[in-house]
């Protein structure tokens, strides 16, 4: 029997009643753009992270690029990143016309080193996107002292932390903007391509509203250069049906990785647990010395696996003269060492436990 890293078809089959009835209604409205299912998904997705206001806009990208282009920020300023998050990341900075720096991260977290990040602040530096990867929030606290310190704004990429905590406060309501990602695969995944923002400043959420809808308030009236990113009334659709089972996906998730935390080997080396920290476990990585050849030997016994990420960002040949020049070894030896396991909200505990059981035995 395989055991699939992800199953989309399988992921959502829980939800099939719910999304067909939903669906027909927004269908009969005859509604297709930013209408009522977009508002209720804003103000539910609001409520849910603890912040004033949520922006729909068409996908995680967006939200990131959206996010940088409110603050009007001079062409070249410097925006610190993390050095082993996803592309997309570093994407909405260069094409703000911006300079990515990059922070290496901590080996055990995988998430931002607040102690390496005031190094690489310059008179230049105007903001901070931190990323909470795999479902783990940052180090907020430390990194908010630092945005105070050198009036930095702050961007959350929440893509993987959909209701992750830390000292009990939702991410995306740390920073001036979270910028969130509801791509299928996520923990709370729509059908399709699909985002948001969220923030506690009413001038920024603004802001955003206007430059998500070609920078117009009124239609046919434009104010400022926008873009065109609405969230789809369809997948609003679809993820106001989601949103309402969320906890119960991210406590099911939570088992599982219970399981791989507490039964995997002493080989491999698991996500770091701390009390502070609600993980949501989007993925549960390990690290091996020889990743490749544990794929390898997993697929071989049918198991599936996943690589986030096989290539750091400097690495990529997109970044060639942007920022190939930024040496990242703690970046490069997670990207050459991590693996991401079957996690799934269709998985069972008893898949789990095989996996556990095949992985032991390499």
């Amino acid at each position: 029997m395989i055991i699939e890293y992800e199953n989309l078809a399988k992921l959502n089959e829980s939800f099939f009643h719910e999304f067909e009835i939903a669906f027909k209604e927004t269908l009969k409205s005859g509604w297709y753009v930013l209408g009522k299912e977009v508002s209720n998904f804003e103000n539910n997705y609001s409520d849910f992270c603890g912040v004033s206001h949520c922006i729909g806009v068409a996908n995680g990208l967006d939200a990131l690029t959206l996010a940088l282009r409110a603050f009007n920020f001079p062409n070249n300023s410097e925006i610190i990143v993390p050095s082993n998050t996803y592309i997309a990341t570093i994407l909405s900075i260069v094409q703000n016309g911006l300079k990515p720096i990059l922070v290496e991260p901590d080996l055990e977290t995988y998430n931002i080193d607040v102690t390496k990040i005031e190094q690489k602040i310059t008179k230049n530096t105007r903001a901070i996107i931190v990323v909470h990867l795999y479902g783990k929030v940052c180090k907020m606290d430390s990194i908010l002292e630092i945005s105070s310190k050198y009036n930095l704004k702050i961007i959350e990429d929440c893509a993987q932390a959909h209701g992750a905590k830390f000292r009990e406060v939702v991410a995306g309501s740390f920073g001036h903007f979270g910028a969130h990602s509801f791509y299928p695969t996520k923990n709370l995944g729509a059908l399709g391509d699909a985002g948001a923002l969220t923030t506690n400043e009413k001038a920024l959420a603004e802001i955003a509203a206007t430059l998500r809808n070609y920078g117009s308030k009124k239609k046919y009236y434009n104010e400022i250069v926008g873009y065109n990113s609405r969230l789809d009334e369809i997948q609003a659709t679809f993820l106001n049906v989601k949103l309402r089972h969320l906890d119960k996906i991210t406590l099911h998730k939570r088992k599982l990785a219970e399981l791989y935390q507490y039964n995997l080997k002493e080989d491999f080396i698991r996500p770091k647990i701390d009390k502070d920290y609600y993980d949501v476990y989007h993925i549960y990585n390990i690290r091996h010395p020889r990743r490749d050849e544990l794929k390898d030997y997993l697929l071989n016994k049918g198991i599936k696996t996943e690589i986030h990420y096989p290539v750091a960002p400097n690495k990529q040949l997109a970044m060639v003269g942007i920022i190939d020049n930024q040496q990242t070894p703690i970046a490069q030896e997670i990207h050459e060492t991590t693996l991401s396991l079957p996690i799934s909200y269709f998985h069972s505990e008893n898949d789990i436990e095989r996996v556990i059981s095949i992985i032991n035995d390499f």
